[in-house]
């Protein structure tokens, strides 16, 4: 047998996923921590260093360092500036200098074998600097200091001073006195560009904006000339991507009629998921919406006020999709002759066909393909993906590497509200982004819970975006919370991860449930719904200035544009939450370190009082000091250490987003 580990074990490596099965994800301005477990037998030191390699060839290496003393886990935190793969490894050496440094500083003032040991120490440094590849400068400086360690003539203090000496030590981290060494396999980071990784998405339907209804009753749509009046306010509200759903000619077989009842009338605009009528299919637009050209013009205008279009990929069909009589194979067909429609018990898509991805697979993927390069041609690089885990993961897997290999600035988001294996499948083949349980975690045992697994157990492959609401959710917390629990959910997911967003009502706070469902009556998805939302905030009842305000914290604030670096903290109180996110000023762009602190009351119901405890060397205070903090919601600003009293009245400011000012001195 050959042994499975080398001379120095090195283990466990991350970031990683399935043994490389697939690279890890990374994005460009990500501060990526690179972990391994290394050891050696007996007392003698190592020293680990992670060894990259970017997608151009070029080469680095990053001493590691010993996380917790007695743990064998070295880290470094690097940022990957560059698209496409890196490539790292890791090299584990045992680290003569170090251990030769431990032994003589116990020995030599103990007055055992002090000659051997600064003979030891001679040997070692007239080894290295035997070294020609090193500087000569250095080889020069190890020769004097060999000859030091065993010169008699020299004083005891000039000889032991070598242990410590300044430069010594410095040459030796940068190029080690190395003996026996050990790599591990190779490892694969994808870096993609920031915004796979870093946006806040506005979801609208186009339709709705610049709808009106007639003297008698019927409508007349929105158009994208129409909607893109609407861009202005959202780029104001600090928001980087407009989300729409589909935008395709939709089906009049079986169409939905308001609230998803059966009985469509003849004005009744249906479900934009229902795709595909005479007027064509997925790729066509609604004639309602416009022209391609008016797209164009829409893609333009949101371009101009720094804005992304992302559009829905739904990989479905109404009764009526040219698909439907054009390629019959690619649905099933039932015992009675029927086509198979779509369920999610007890819901019922009676206007949606499935398509089977097992009947005539190159003929699917090749449709699929060819839709997708189109609306890339277009000018679209984002797509939000409906219900992706009703698809097969390999379709998803070859779909996204295809597409991405060609064109690497394109985002897939996973609307994979399922089982974890799955969800984190689906992240695992490809997908840039996913949606999350996070609608579903409310309480502070259950986020804290959520936020750690997300920054700490998936960030390698599943990046979440964290949307507070869909035309689909509108959960429990939200129907009976009231604004309090609007603000809540809103700061948490705009803090909690770099990537989140709101669906059009959220910022009016439309809480109204269609009685038994989690959805909002009258529901968009089968009606227009215009709204004016100056007139709304100009009487105060727009949750606008909020998502603004948090949206210019992120900006402000790049401690907010990472995943890994979350920190949950301690309260006595079961309903307050806290953690904290700190990037250290290497990362930051500004050469000032950034921290922030979070403490929610996420019950929405209350005033509570507590006391925090906090571990500040996690967002770089010295243990027991204090600090300045400043409430960047409410201007406030308070001196803190590790345990300080807050009060947060839900129906006035439930969330303190707190920046650490530095330590008080």
């Amino acid at each position: 047998m050959t042994p499975k580990f080398g001379r120095i074990p090195i283990l466990d490596l991350s970031p990683q996923v399935n043994d490389n099965l697939w690279p890890a994800k990374a994005f460009v301005g990500e501060a990526v921590p690179f972990k391994a477990t290394a050891f050696r037998e007996g007392h003698d030191l190592i020293g680990v260093m992670l060894l990259l390699t970017a997608p151009d060839g070029t080469r680095s290496q990053h001493p590691m360092s010993l996380t917790v003393p007695g743990t064998d886990r070295w880290e470094t935190t690097v940022g990957l500036g560059s698209q496409g793969r890196w490539q790292y490894r890791v090299r584990a050496y045992a680290d003569d200098w170090a251990t030769w440094q431990h032994n003589a500083s116990l020995k030599i003032p103990a007055g055992v074998d002090v000659e051997l040991m600064y003979l030891i120490g001679s040997d070692l440094l007239q080894r290295a600097a035997a070294d020609k590849t090193r500087p000569l400068a250095e080889r020069r400086l190890f020769t004097a200091a060999a000859k030091t360690l065993v010169d008699p003539a020299k004083s005891p203090d000039a000889r032991f001073a070598v242990i410590s000496n300044e430069k010594i030590n410095a040459a030796a981290a940068a190029r080690p006195l190395a003996g026996l060494e050990a790599f591990s396999e190779s490892r694969t980071v994808l870096v993609e560009r920031t915004r796979a990784g870093v946006s806040s998405w506005y979801e609208f339907f186009p339709r709705s904006e610049g709808a009106v209804r007639r003297a008698d009753g019927t409508w007349q749509s929105g158009t994208f000339r129409t909607a893109a009046g609407r861009l202005p306010g959202v780029a104001a509200m600090g928001f980087n991507v407009v989300y729409l759903p589909p935008i395709h000619p939709i089906g009049r077989s079986f169409r939905k009629g308001p609230n998803n009842t059966l009985n469509a009338g003849p004005n009744d605009p249906g479900s934009p998921w229902a795709i595909g009528s005479a007027a064509g299919g997925h790729d066509a637009i609604h004639p309602d919406l416009g022209t391609v050209d008016d797209f164009t013009a829409f893609l333009d205008a949101a371009r101009g006020n720094g804005l992304e279009i992302a559009i829905d990929l739904a990989l479905q069909a109404s009764p009526d999709h040219p698909w439907v009589t054009e390629h019959p194979e690619w649905f099933t067909t039932l015992p009675d002759g029927s086509i198979a429609y779509a369920e999610n018990p007890p819901k019922k898509y009676q206007d949606i066909y499935p398509i089977n991805f097992d009947n005539d697979p190159a003929g699917i993927r090749a449709e699929v393909l060819r839709i997708v390069r189109y609306w890339i041609g277009v000018g679209i690089n984002i797509f939000r993906v409906d219900n992706p885990h009703t698809k097969p993961l390999d379709f998803w897997e070859w779909l996204i590497h295809e597409i991405t290999s060609e064109f690497p600035d394109v985002v897939f988001l996973a609307e994979a509200f399922t089982r974890p294996a799955l969800l984190q499948g689906l992240g695992k083949v490809g997908f840039q982004q996913s949606y999350t349980y996070f609608t579903w975690r409310n309480s502070k045992q259950e986020l804290s819970e959520f936020f750690d697994g997300l920054a700490h157990e998936t960030a390698d492959f599943l990046r979440p975006n964290l949307f507070v609401n869909t035309p689909d959710i509108l959960s429990e917390y939200l129907q009976f919370g009231g604004p309090a629990a609007f603000k809540i959910r809103a700061a948490l997911a705009a803090t909690a991860a770099p990537t989140w967003g709101v669906y059009s009502g959220f910022d009016l706070f439309e809480s109204v449930a269609r009685p038994g469902a989690e959805e909002n009556i009258d529901n968009e998805k089968y009606e227009y719904r215009p709204r004016d939302f100056a007139a709304a905030e100009a009487r105060g009842a727009s949750l606008a200035p909020y998502l603004t305000l948090l949206n210019r914290i992120r900006a402000e604030h790049p401690a907010l544009g990472q995943l890994r670096n979350l920190d949950i903290h301690g309260s006595e109180d079961e309903a307050i939450l806290v953690y904290s996110k700190f990037l250290d000023a290497e990362f930051t762009g500004t050469g000032r370190s950034d921290a922030l602190i979070i403490v929610a009351n996420v019950d929405p119901h209350s005033v509570r009082q507590t006391v925090v405890h906090l571990d500040v060397t996690r967002f770089g205070i010295p243990q027991g000091g204090s600090f300045e903090v400043e409430d960047l919601v409410t201007g406030a600003v308070w001196n803190w250490s590790a345990d300080n009293f807050v009060r947060l009245d839900a129906f006035t400011e439930p969330v303190h987003i707190l920046h650490v000012k530095g330590p008080i001195t």
